[in-house]
């Protein structure tokens, strides 16, 4: 059964979360391995959401960093920040529509996320959106 872009996302970020802790903690991982271990068929959403939140991941966050007061993306918890650096790569490098990535990323807030997190991720994305 085919997982809806949802669902994707939710996945994406479970990777992100996870590849996230094992760079921070200085284990040796290959992204290839995590994906695969959390998604069963190969999926090009998947893999290119992935990739470019790795590969754009400063600008990512020096964008994230410049709509927040008083805070920063270091500060968010963990899955908070994977939520946010994958809106963000939406809205910048995809066609997806502003309306759905922000609803998407406000959505997976809610799941994983408190509330002072998913109003910052709200925040910043509708601070972004606006320029």
């Amino acid at each position: 059964m085919a997982l809806t872009r949802s669902e994707l996302r939710e996945k994406i970020m479970i990777i992100l979360y996870q590849y996230d802790i094992r760079v921070s903690n200085n284990v040796n991982c290959n992204i290839d391995d995590i994906i695969k271990d959390n998604i069963e068929v190969e999926n090009d959403f998947v893999k290119n959401i992935v990739y470019g939140v790795i590969k754009y991941k400063d600008e990512l966050d020096m964008l994230a960093n410049s709509k927040m007061k008083d805070w920063d993306i270091t500060r968010i918890d963990k899955t908070g920040a994977a939520i946010l650096r994958i809106a963000i790569y939406e809205l910048k490098y995809t066609d997806t529509p502003h309306v759905v990535v922000i609803n998407e990323a406000v959505e997976l807030a809610k799941k994983y996320s408190d509330e002072a997190v998913r109003k910052i991720i709200n925040a910043v994305l509708d601070r972004l959106i606006k320029e």
